[in-house]
């Protein structure tokens, strides 16, 4: 009796327990399916800290400012064909050196014929402008005295060795025979700036000798000696010089040497393309000055003397005068007669820094005269005093 009851308890308990372990497998199931939908609906909202939301926030920060950049590009592109329109009128201030020392000079102008033409003498590098390296530039249609370009035409200042065309014209009105040899002396040594000479004391040419190195290869020792075989010697020579510029109405020039080697031959660019078509006239100039070589002999041997100016050498130039000239005031200067598509021109550059920038000047202002057949560029002091 006592031992079915037990059994009955036992089958309870067993029932009961079975029943509880089934409950509690049920419950850890039903969680076990629940978790990973709230699992999944968090991975929705990443935090701050975590790198997928930091990647996704670098993104959106980069296409702002993409976006950013790109509008202020066009701001600034906006901006500049304001100023570039504005430009075209604008007045523009060069800086000339004289003496050794700076001084403003005139303020330029330049109203551009059309929208494309370059501004302010065409010094901006555009590809219709001349990016000119002289302080002075002066170009001149001979045949018609129009004036094609104007850079400071008008500033006086020193003209260096360019003084020769006038010693040339003195020496060949003079009509003193070409034949007659003339010395080099100590008086033909230059005090001022002190420089050499290849023409040593002693030596002797014919004058016309001396006058074609003078011209030619720019001999200071030749120009000198050429002046102190004037009658009346070097002082009535300088007075020639003056005098002659005067009758070319060269109003603005002053000579106090046969070589140019003073500061104070002065002249402006205007004046200078008178004195080069007056020099122009006569042939021996013409030929003595563009000669490429020549051979003297001063009675010690040979010299062998070359022109100071590359372009004659260069078959691409028709050259039919020029003159080359450099002191520390004057710069480097080259005035020359050249033809340009079958029109004569008369260029003046002066003031020009760098050795070979004059000749390269040159080689612009032609390009520009072949490119634009000379399209006006004037300055505000075309009609003014001189400086």
């Amino acid at each position: 009796m006592k031992i079915a009851l037990f059994s009955s308890l036992n089958v309870i308990r067993g029932v009961a327990l079975g029943t509880i372990v089934s409950g509690l497998a049920g419950a850890l199931a039903v969680a076990t399916v629940a978790t990973p939908v709230s699992a999944y609906a968090a991975t929705e909202a990443v935090p701050a800290h975590h790198p997928l939301h930091k990647k996704h926030l670098k993104k959106e920060q980069h296409a702002a400012v993409s976006k950013a950049a790109e509008k202020k590009a066009a701001a600034e592109k906006v901006a500049q064909a304001d100023v570039r329109k504005e430009g075209r009128h604008e007045r523009v201030r060069y800086t000339l050196r004289a003496h050794g020392r700076h001084g403003v000079v005139h303020r330029v102008a330049f109203e551009p014929r059309s929208p494309s033409t370059a501004k302010a003498f065409g010094l901006e590098e555009t590809p219709e402008g001349v990016a000119l390296r002289s302080n002075i530039a002066f170009v001149v249609d001979q045949n018609t005295s129009e004036v094609l370009l104007d850079k400071n035409s008008t500033s006086v200042v020193p003209i260096a060795s360019v003084t020769k065309l006038m010693t040339a014209m003195v020496v060949l009105d003079s009509k003193m025979p070409l034949t007659d040899q003339i010395e080099v002396t100590d008086e033909d040594r230059d005090f001022v700036k002190h420089t050499g000479s290849r023409l040593h004391v002693g030596s002797v040419l014919s004058r016309e000798d001396m006058l074609h190195i003078a011209l030619m290869a720019s001999e200071n020792r030749a120009a000198a000696a050429l002046s102190r075989y004037y009658p009346g010697g070097r002082p009535a020579f300088i007075a020639a010089m003056n005098a002659k510029a005067k009758a070319l109405g060269m109003v603005n020039t002053h000579f106090e040497s046969p070589s140019g080697l003073t500061s104070q031959n002065v002249s402006t660019a205007r004046d200078l393309v008178k004195m080069v078509d007056a020099a122009y006239q006569y042939p021996l100039i013409r030929k003595f000055s563009t000669d490429r070589s020549y051979d003297v002999y001063p009675g010690k041997g040979m010299l062998a003397y070359n022109s100071t100016n590359a372009l004659v050498r260069n078959p691409t130039w028709d050259i039919g005068l020029q003159k080359t000239g450099f002191i520390n005031e004057a710069g480097e200067c080259l005035v020359m007669q050249a033809t340009i598509h079958g029109r004569p021109m008369v260029m003046v550059l002066l003031d020009s820094t760098g050795k070979y920038s004059r000749f390269a000047d040159a080689t612009r202002l032609r390009k520009w005269l072949d490119d634009f057949g000379g399209q006006r560029i004037t300055s505000a002091d075309a009609g003014g005093r001189g400086t």
